[in-house]
């Protein structure tokens, strides 16, 4: 039983439910004054990049499966992103 949880785990993926367009994630972040907004939307429009962020995001968050996935795990992810 051990190792078939373990296998399942470690095989487990993760993706975002619902279509989110290009233009709703920069509004998301334009309605945002904060200054993590502003720097995930600088990324973006630098490089255009909406699919890679939510792809990046999805495997990196995969990695806290195990521990949890909260708001602020998110929030350091998409902080790690825009440092990239």
């Amino acid at each position: 039983m051990n190792e078939l949880i373990e296998y399942l785990l470690s095989n487990l993926q993760l993706d975002f439910s619902g279509d989110v367009s290009a233009e709703q994630i920069r509004q998301f972040l334009r309605d945002d004054d904060g200054r993590e907004a502003r720097r995930i939307l600088a990324k973006l429009i630098e490089e255009n990049s909406e699919e890679d962020l939510l792809l990046t995001l999805a495997d990196c968050l995969k990695e806290h499966i195990r521990t949890g996935i909260t708001t602020d795990r998110v929030r350091d992810q998409l902080n790690l992103y825009a440092d990239s």
